[in-house]
């Protein structure tokens, strides 16, 4: 088995952990807060990754290029913008069409890491991408009544297209956060993706923390009062996304990311055996689509 694959797998697992904490925290503060904490209380863990592969491991520390802050840069404002578009689609009633091509990511992944990249990906990659995508674009719809003609109709709707930007961006960041970590040209897929995220999840944190300065100060404090459970969040959510730099740098996004899909089986088997609840037939026939995507992808890509 590729390397790659077992620390896609650990990765999704983690960060089904994380936005389960997540959603948690939303009754203690925002959207912005809850956003926040994924990335400032993961900094002393992104840091800690770097110091402990540098001076236990002995790693040499690479040095950042141009190349790397434009990669990093991209990588890191494309996913918070994704990542506000994800959350406006839930201000509307008929969020779940938007969501669903939100989902869309992997296969908008394969097409920038051409764009970008000029990586190729295998036809069997490609099928497999597609077939997993629409089971996930399937539970994302499970429980809302539409028709055909409904869904037909609902793939020019403005909540259809913020999805889809939303998918985008989350695809352009996937390639530029493997396209930073190449960058850096080594020593090791372990150094360059710590590194990678480090620079990415300050980034982030400077970025997120002016903006609450400036329009939401009272977030902080609710931050503050929250912050054992937000350094949980913090912790999960640092290791996953380290996983998924480990992985973005041995395999190309787009691959990564479709095998990454198998974190909605997570979260049903958390749902079903946690928390008793039932799944309806739509649900499940996106589960089996998503299992038969990740088998075709092992198989085939």
């Amino acid at each position: 088995m590729e390397l790659w694959i077992p620390i896609t797998l650990v990765a999704a697992f983690l960060q089904n952990l994380r936005s389960a904490m997540q959603k948690h925290l939303k009754g203690v503060m925002g959207t912005t807060g809850a956003t926040f904490v994924r990335f400032g209380f993961g900094v002393p863990f992104a840091l800690a990754f770097v110091l402990g592969l540098h001076l236990l491991a002995g790693y040499e520390l690479p040095r950042p290029n141009g190349p790397f802050f434009a990669w990093m840069a991209l990588g890191g404002l494309s996913q918070i913008a994704a990542t506000f578009l994800l959350v406006h689609l839930f201000s509307f009633r008929n969020f779940a069409v938007g969501t669903a091509y939100s989902r869309t990511e992997p296969a908008q992944a394969a097409l920038f890491g051409l764009i970008f990249l000029g990586e190729r990906v295998t036809s069997g990659t490609l099928a497999a991408i597609a077939v997993s995508v629409f089971g996930v674009m399937l539970i994302s719809v499970a429980r809302v009544p539409l028709t055909w003609r409904a869904l037909f109709l609902s793939t020019v709707s403005r909540t259809a297209l913020i999805g889809l930007a939303s998918g985008t961006l989350f695809g352009v960041s996937a390639v530029s956060y493997r396209a930073a970590s190449i960058a850096l040209g080594g020593p090791n897929f372990m150094m360059q993706a710590a590194v990678t995220l480090a620079f990415v999840i300050l980034f982030q944190t400077v970025l997120m923390g002016i903006w609450m300065l400036w329009r939401d100060r009272a977030e902080i404090a609710r931050i503050g009062r929250a912050w054992k459970p937000s350094l949980i969040v913090g912790a999960a959510g640092a290791c996953a996304s380290f996983g998924w730099f480990m992985a973005m740098t041995l395999e190309q996004a787009a691959v990564v990311k479709a095998l990454a899909q198998v974190e909605m089986i997570f979260t049903f088997a958390s749902s079903v055996f946690f928390f008793r609840e039932k799944i309806n037939l739509a649900e499940t026939l996106g589960c089996a689509l998503i299992v038969a995507g990740i088998l075709l992808l092992l198989i085939l890509g």
